[in-house]
């Protein structure tokens, strides 16, 4: 079904009908029980994945990518579904991001599960960059890592007030994956740089005004910080003039130079990380910045495994 049928469908609802169906989908999240790590329905006209590992803040591991990539491309083919759904059970948590242990464990016992599970995710993000359907995220709760990579690519993704975004890789020794290098760069000004460099964390309302979401909705309806100013609002200029140097020493120096209490703070931020992960992830997003995402992630793929072994 082409899109132009599809919003014909949903013009019928007037807006806070559409409101109430996302409120809905929110609430069901809430409680989820059954034992399996993905849950693959279809509700109505919708094909609704849910990551069911809340105890582990939904946190994506290969099993899991093995269940949504074939699903996907089902549901996609399927003239009787006209979206898809993604999003995360509990209340904490969309998805954290990639399961770390199991990677870690796996590192230098058994390579190839590591090999299979960055390939196969990248390959998962790639499919929703191509979904043939409107696929929609509601990024509710904590939206990490691999869990930007099942968002971020998608048509829709749906921000509520207690959305809270971050890309924290350089504090781990890696980079910022999963399409990173093809979204960050994109981002108003230098603030993607800004994200990569120093994982600072979006709450809410910011994560739509960033750009990382398509959508806010008030998942209690408080209108909690409905009228106040994106945080980094009076930071931007700043922000673009530093992140703006070729290299991660420039960057350094510009905030040494500025000496302001912000740029002190991300100074001893960045002083934190990795400095080889501030290195790639810098080289990683001037590169993606003039790639495709394709291109994006067979360069992320790579680089992967070179940090792995």
């Amino acid at each position: 079904m082409g899109l132009w049928k599809v919003w014909t469908i949903m013009s019928r609802f007037n807006s806070s009908k559409r409101t109430n169906i996302i409120l809905q989908h929110l609430t069901m999240s809430k409680h989820t029980d059954a034992a399996a790590e993905v849950l693959l329905e279809r509700k109505g006209c919708a094909g609704v994945i849910t990551l069911n590992r809340p105890k582990f803040l939904n946190a994506l591991n290969l099993s899991m990518i093995r269940q949504i990539y074939p699903q996907l491309k089902k549901w996609e083919q399927d003239p009787e579904t006209f979206l898809i759904i993604m999003k995360g059970a509990g209340e904490k948590a969309f998805c954290a991001g990639g399961d770390i242990r199991v990677i870690s464990e796996n590192v230098k016992t058994n390579p190839k599960v590591t090999q299979d599970f960055f390939r196969e995710e990248y390959m998962l993000n790639n499919a929703i960059d191509c979904c043939l359907k409107p696929y929609i995220a509601f990024i509710h709760g904590i939206t990490m890592g691999g869990g930007v990579g099942l968002s971020v690519h998608g048509q829709f993704r749906v921000a509520t007030e207690k959305s809270l975004f971050a890309m924290p890789e350089t504090a781990i020794g890696l980079f910022p994956d999963v399409g990173g290098g093809y979204f960050l760069p994109r981002l108003q000004g230098k603030l993607g740089y800004f994200l990569a460099l120093t994982g600072f964390r979006l709450k809410g309302r910011d994560v739509y005004t960033a750009g990382i979401a398509t959508h806010f909705v008030d998942s209690e309806k408080s209108k909690i910080d409905q009228d106040k100013s994106f945080i980094l609002e009076e930071h931007m200029d700043k922000i673009n003039s530093w992140f703006s140097a070729s290299t991660v020493e420039e960057i350094i120096e510009n905030l040494q130079q500025d000496g302001s209490s912000f740029a002190l703070e991300q100074l001893k931020v960045i002083n934190k990380m990795s400095p080889t992960s501030l290195k790639i992830t810098l080289r990683q997003l001037m590169e993606g910045s003039s790639k495709t995402l394709p291109e994006v992630l067979t360069m992320e793929y790579r680089l992967s495994q070179a940090c792995m072994f």
